[in-house]
């Protein structure tokens, strides 16, 4: 071996010597989650059950932090935008990575080029709610109700673009009905109001709804998935109820800055996967009837180009935009 040529390779090892380091040692203080939606979601319950086990396996706390706002993209892009160093991670919905693109005349990220897609988290079913003071029992009685009173009943979301307010807009669209659509920064503040009477129905996640349903509060019309929810059985789906096309089963991804070194960025891919084949966070997501979703990166984005020709088709039917 020439001088030279051991002079390049003594230079090489040189510059890739700290960006090994950096991912050998990682990581070294606590973790920044962000949650792109109000504590007390979905979102918010799967990464924080995420977030401890992640904890136990990196060796530093994961800390949550919500920033909610324009239907998931405020807090998303908020992990577009941060330092590269492995230190900031997010959780996304299907809404700013699948549907918002399509809405908005201008996104702030562009995520093929600005996101490391690290693992879907998980898949998590939706049901249809209305308030108990519509006595309604089915979801023909809503539709019935709805076209004899065109514009009068209101929906809650999470937000424009969100899965919750495109399951409304296929039912609107399936339906050939008048709904009002009232947007909030989250599942947790529309749930509030519906409860309230402020806002009549939504669909949001199974888990979000549960309790409200068991006790009374609300009334289950339909699942707005292919099969029925393991803890709503009684509860038919939209397809049973006459709307096959009324199918909006959410899901929460992770991800990081794309210019994160690939060292670090493997090493909270392996944890995240194995954390979301670990027996007891399975069992804790399939109490809120979520299944628990691990994949490589190529499979994330597969899954997130699928989705995105799929709602595309949905944004462009019902003319829907975010302004």
């Amino acid at each position: 071996m020439n001088r030279r040529v051991a002079s390049l390779l003594l230079l090489g090892a040189a510059v890739l010597w700290p960006l090994g380091a950096s991912a050998q040692d990682y990581p070294t203080r606590p973790i920044r989650l962000i949650v792109p939606f109000p504590a007390g979601g979905p979102s918010d319950m799967f990464a924080r059950l995420l977030g401890l086990k992640l904890t136990e396996s990196l060796g530093q706390q994961v800390v949550i932090e919500n920033r909610s706002g324009v239907g998931g993209v405020t807090g998303v892009d908020a992990v577009a935008r941060s330092t590269p160093d492995g230190y900031t991670i997010g959780l996304s919905s299907a809404g700013a990575l699948s549907i918002m693109p399509f809405m908005m005349s201008k996104m702030p990220f562009d995520w093929r080029n600005d996101l490391a897609l690290l693992t879907l988290v998980a898949r998590v079913p939706e049901v249809l709610v209305v308030h108990p003071a519509l006595k309604m029992a089915t979801l023909k009685d809503l539709v019935d109700h709805a076209r004899a009173n065109p514009g009068k009943l209101n929906f809650g979301t999470s937000g424009a673009g969100s899965i919750t307010h495109m399951a409304m807009e296929l039912l609107k669209t399936e339906a050939h009905i008048d709904l009002v659509h009232v947007p909030y920064r989250g599942a947790a503040p529309a749930v509030t109001d519906l409860l309230g009477g402020q806002v009549q129905l939504a669909a949001f996640d199974v888990p979000v709804l549960l309790p409200h349903i068991r006790s009374g509060a609300l009334k289950a019309l339909a699942v707005t998935s292919p099969t029925r929810a393991a803890s709503l059985p009684e509860v038919p789906t939209t397809a049973e109820a006459g709307f096959p096309s009324v199918l909006s089963d959410n899901w929460y991804g992770l991800v990081a800055p794309a210019a994160t070194p690939p060292g670090i960025l493997n090493r909270i891919q392996a944890a995240a996967t194995a954390a979301l084949r670990a027996d007891d966070l399975k069992a804790q997501y399939a109490k809120q009837d979520a299944v628990a979703m691990p994949t490589t990166p190529d499979e994330f984005a597969a899954f997130v180009m699928a989705e995105q020709v799929k709602w595309k088709a949905v944004v462009a039917a019902t003319g829907v935009k975010f302004d």
